[in-house]
């Protein structure tokens, strides 16, 4: 049994894990002596509608500070996390949300998340909402949430997640502060039975 920050990883888990701790630390290893061949092979493990030539442009130098990371490459985060995996498991749960109420619980498919992304989507879309705005997604842990993430990456929207719990004021200065195009909530968020 090997052992993560001095807790031990049970046998069963550590027998499912995709690697095992002297695996992870080789792993580690070559992520720091060659950043470029490490992250140049595991950017492809990802689907890119551009792929990337150049895996890093980075610079701490004292007039030009940078980091881009795959700067050539064109990708879709929500693709990546739904579409592609439509066809060979398009009804496995992707989404597995416990509720407030214990009664209250759903596992999400691929297929029910990317149709409730791409129909959040074409409802921002037709409210003017387009690549390089600003939105403010403010609701409470719900599946609705995700998809609202996830619809803002499908158009390339940006935003800007606010605790559900912060005061009227605190979320009216988040608003404020990054120019939102749109603010998507809901009316309601239970917690802890209230």
């Amino acid at each position: 049994m090997w052992e993560v920050h001095d807790f031990p990883v049970p046998a069963e888990v550590a027998e499912k894990a995709w690697c095992n701790e002297a695996d992870y630390f080789k792993l580690y290893e070559q992520s720091i002596s060659d950043p470029e061949a490490f992250w140049g092979e595991h950017g492809k493990r990802i689907h890119w509608f551009t792929p990337f030539t150049k895996v890093k442009d980075v610079d701490f130098g004292p007039d030009d500070v940078h980091i881009k990371w795959y700067a050539d490459g064109t990708t879709n985060a929500s693709y990546n996390c739904l579409d592609r995996h439509l066809e060979t498991r398009g009804e496995q749960t992707a989404i597995i949300f416990e509720g407030d109420d214990p009664n209250d619980s759903q596992h999400i498919s691929y297929r029910q998340a990317h149709e409730a992304v791409c129909r959040l989507a074409n409802a921002m879309k037709a409210r003017g909402c387009k690549k390089g705005d600003r939105v403010t997604i403010y609701m409470p842990m719900i599946p609705e949430a995700t998809y609202a993430m996830l619809a803002c990456a499908r158009i390339g929207a940006i935003h800007s997640v606010v605790f559900g719990g912060f005061s009227p004021d605190s979320l009216a200065g988040r608003i404020l502060d990054c120019k939102s195009d749109l603010v998507i909530t809901a009316d309601e968020g239970v917690r802890g039975g209230r």
